[in-house]
């Protein structure tokens, strides 16, 4: 049996030290991206073969930044699995990559790596802004579907209410710090404004149609919509990010209690989530209004 020289063997352990040190930091760094709303994919060499610079086990945590911990082993197939990585984060899927370590890689190894691609936190998030009875029945109706709920009102007697699902994360705060310091994205944000003051719906309004994201919603009548409406458009704000807003909300199921109008609106969100409705356009202009007061 051949014999490796003493450094050979103190490479071999430091490697092997490396590795197990490397587990630990990577659990560390799964669970502290796991408590942000921030996509990112973890990458896993499932399986070797041949000469390989990757044993499995190794892992990769990716964000679509390109922000990234860990090593599979550097080189060209490492930044081949990260582009491939954001690929799924793009697309919200995971899938399965086949690496053979030839010239087209710019490798010799000769040997082949399979990695496991799973995108985290890539699913819908829901800023609901009031959380008054439609705001919390809308929360007990998304429990168990692919939406994170944030119920966002600084009326504590309301957002910390027993009614609403310990899943939903609750922020009990004004709605502009919200808004100023959440992630918006234009797939994954949907956004639904049911406040107890209409002043502080046209507020946030205002502030989210100029923002990215997938769905925008306003709970209220035709005439509410055409009061706030004339007013954005008086401030000069594009009739294209105006329109974005869909007013009222939710399909038309013909209930008027709280918990039949969070049916119809969660149903609507489910429908586009899923692509079952086209993605939402430019809503027609109103009925004008003889009085812009109110």
């Amino acid at each position: 049996m051949l014999s490796r020289r003493p450094d050979e063997r103190w490479e071999g352990a430091a490697r092997r030290g490396k590795l197990r040190a490397f587990m630990w930091n990577w659990v560390h760094q799964l669970a502290e991206w796991g408590r942000t709303d921030v996509p990112f994919a973890v990458v896993t060499v499932t399986e070797c073969k041949g000469s390989t610079p990757a044993a499995p086990g190794a892992k990769l945590l990716v964000r679509a930044d390109g922000t990234f911990h860990g090593t599979i082993g550097g080189g060209h197939l490492e930044q081949l699995v990260l582009q491939d990585a954001r690929g799924c984060l793009d697309k919200g899927e995971a899938r399965t990559f086949r690496y053979p370590l030839g010239a087209k890689l710019g490798q010799c190894c000769g040997g082949v790596v399979d990695v496991f691609v799973e995108p985290v936190n890539h699913g819908p998030q829901l800023y609901l802004f009031g959380a008054g009875h439609v705001g919390q029945a809308l929360c007990r109706i998304l429990e168990g579907t692919p939406f994170r709920v944030h119920l966002v009102d600084e009326r504590a007697e309301w957002v910390q209410s027993p009614q609403v699902p310990a899943s939903v994360a609750r922020h009990e705060e004004p709605w502009d710090e919200f808004a100023t310091n959440a992630p918006w994205d234009d797939r994954r944000t949907y956004v639904a404004v049911m406040t107890h003051r209409h002043d502080v719906d046209q507020a946030i309004i205002d502030f989210v149609i100029q923002k990215p994201a997938r769905y925008i919603g306003l709970i209220g009548s035709d005439t509410k919509w055409a009061r706030f409406r004339q007013r954005l458009e008086a401030k000069g704000l594009p009739a294209r990010q105006v329109g974005r807003v869909q007013c009222p909300m939710g399909l038309p199921i013909g209930g008027k209690s709280p918990q039949e109008v969070a049916v119809s609106i969660a149903a609507g969100l489910l429908q586009l989530h899923h692509g079952l409705s086209p993605e939402p356009g430019p809503q027609p202009l109103p009925a004008p209004l003889l009085s812009s007061e109110g």
